[in-house]
């Protein structure tokens, strides 16, 4: 069987594994070898933390709800459960920002789940 050198394909696949490890550390981003395994690494780590990064904000965003809620005699649980009751539907992004920019705005969101918790107590 002849031998074969595939000069144009596989400096082609190799130039392409090169030119995404543009950046990384040492020999990282010059030899094939090593390139070609951090990329596969980082590749994975970017799929990871695209799933993670909502994670991440959601616990934020509840941690500063939580914490304005506090500052309204709520907790973030009974905040929640009296949107609920009163069909006022906000997303934890939204309640946030309202927390951290507008907090009379937030306090008036609060007094209404106030409203509606007293409402259900009765």
């Amino acid at each position: 069987m002849p031998r074969v050198k595939g000069g144009y394909a596989t400096r082609r696949r190799r130039k392409k594994v090169i030119k995404l490890a543009k950046g990384y550390y040492g020999s990282k981003h010059v030899l094939f070898k090593t390139a070609k395994e951090q990329l596969m690494n980082s590749l994975s780590y970017a799929y990871r933390d695209r799933r993670r990064k909502k994670r991440d904000f959601r616990k934020l965003w509840i941690t500063r709800i939580n914490a304005a809620a506090r500052l309204n005699d709520l907790t973030y649980s009974k905040l929640i459960n009296g949107l609920n009751m009163a069909s006022i539907s906000v997303n934890r992004k939204i309640l946030a920002d309202l927390a951290v920019t507008d907090p009379k705005g937030f306090q008036a969101i609060c007094d209404q789940a106030k409203k509606a918790l007293k409402k259900e107590t009765k």
